[in-house]
């Protein structure tokens, strides 16, 4: 007999965990929607050429190829046909490439799906999890106050799952690659200090400051201790980012153009109403990946820094460079709702979630079991979400069967309470019971639901 056992690197939920998870995942696509962006899928494997783009990089070297047991015994030379995807931003990019033409832009979607990585299995890493993205693309080109907006968007995300206060922080690449040209630092150099400066939270700041002033990188001790003066710069609310970024001084026209976008985002944080102690200014933050050249996000829960970002993105020039000649930037973000939600649980940070059923149903002999179907049928019309009991069993084991699935209400009708048209109603969270008319119970039931 084969032991049952889940892969390696994978999330499986108990019910109760299970409706807590998608009771995130609903938060999350209620504010999505309710800021415009459309919902797009992507199939879950693509074609290998398409999803192994020339960019390289660490996350292309954890890809799953995906072979059918046909085309095993075919056998052949190179690589299978299909992988798949890795994260949700390079089918974003063939996506919109591919229909490019059927689309309004700009395109404000979002996409909540699972992706696959061939991580190494360890606490609190997965190889299959969801991520939840928005991105808004525009065509030839897109304003940044949509960078703004995104930020807005993350505010009203996570007030919505009520995890706890939270800090939205960015930078701008354009201030960093401006504030490198005026260090001397130019061409392929820049990516590669870029790069280092993104693991000052993991490395700190006396390592990564030892890098850059050795053999690889050779940078003069002046140079180096600017860098690591210009990562500390922090802001404490929305006056001190504006003044923060007045003191930087003056530099290169990038430079210049990277901070008066930054001056436009605080600008429009404040007319959106997102609270100013939400957002904050962090010259630190990097983001390595090659493809981002305007404002990078992260966002951290104030109370567990230890967790690392929640959520994070930023503006990229050209999204789709791979499969068309049209330019298509954008800005958006990304969730990744399996490793967050883990580590919220793992920190007790996440309430016990009740069952989504309203209402059990007992069943008390079965000379009741019509009465308790048409009883069940009628709470469904009025809305309620309904569990009917259809084995009679002792009364205690049936509330404790509810209690055990987190449903609050559980209904008794016996034959003496059908003879007085009377329905009891044991709420299993207060420990109380009552009895209430059959005809007022769809009434009673809604105020105690309220």
């Amino acid at each position: 007999m084969i032991k049952p056992r889940t892969p390696p690197g994978v999330m499986e939920l108990l019910p109760r965990d299970q409706v807590a998870f998608q009771r995130m995942l609903d938060a999350i696509r209620g504010t999505f929607e309710s800021y415009g962006f459309l919902p797009v899928e992507t199939p879950v494997f693509e074609l290998t050429d398409v999803l192994l783009t020339k960019s390289g990089g660490e996350t292309e070297r954890q890809v799953y190829f995906v072979q059918s047991t046909g085309a095993l015994e075919k056998g052949g030379p190179g690589l299978p046909e299909l992988a798949l995807r890795f994260d949700l931003t390079v089918p974003l990019a063939r996506y919109v490439a591919e229909h490019e033409h059927e689309l309004a832009f700009p395109f404000r979607r979002y996409q909540m799906q699972r992706v696959y990585r061939g991580e190494r299995a360890q606490r609190g890493r997965f190889r299959e999890f969801y991520q939840c993205d928005i991105d808004v693309i525009g065509k030839d080109g897109l304003s940044p106050r949509f960078d703004a907006e995104i930020p807005a968007v993350i505010n009203a995300v996570f007030e919505r799952l009520a995890i706890g206060e939270f800090t939205i922080q960015f930078n701008h690449r354009k201030l960093l690659r401006g504030f490198f040209e005026g260090q001397g630092i130019d061409g392929e150099r820049q990516l590669l200090v870029l790069r280092e400066l993104d693991k000052l939270d993991k490395r700190g700041e006396e390592a990564v400051a030892a890098t850059l002033a050795g053999g690889d990188f050779g940078l003069a001790s002046d140079v180096v201790a600017k860098l690591m003066a210009f990562s500390r710069v922090r802001s404490t609310g929305h006056a001190d980012a504006l003044a923060q970024l007045e003191a930087l001084g003056s530099g290169t026209p990038l430079f210049e153009e990277g901070r008066e976008e930054l001056r436009l985002v605080l600008d429009q944080l404040k007319a959106l109403g997102v609270p100013e102690h939400r957002y904050a200014l962090n010259l630190s933050i990097a983001r390595g990946l090659d493809y981002y050249t305007g404002i990078v996000y992260e966002t951290t829960l104030d109370a567990h820094p230890e967790i690392g970002s929640i959520c994070s993105g930023g503006r990229y020039d050209d999204l789709a460079s791979h499969y068309t000649k049209s330019k298509l930037p954008g800005v958006g973000i990304s969730i990744g709702l399996t490793r967050l939600f883990y580590q919220l649980r793992e920190a007790g940070l996440l309430p016990a979630a009740e069952s989504p059923v309203d209402v059990l149903v007992a069943l008390m002999d079965d000379a009741m079991l019509g009465d308790a179907l048409t009883l069940s049928q009628r709470l469904r019309a009025a809305g309620f979400k309904v569990e009917t009991q259809l084995e009679p069993r002792k009364l205690a084991k049936q509330l404790q069967y509810a209690d055990r699935a987190g449903i609050r209400f559980a209904l008794i009708r016996g034959s003496d309470e059908a003879a007085r048209n009377a329905v009891a109603v044991k709420d299993l969270r207060r420990g109380e019971q009552f009895e209430v008319a059959e005809d007022a119970l769809v009434e009673r039931l809604r105020e105690a639901l309220a």
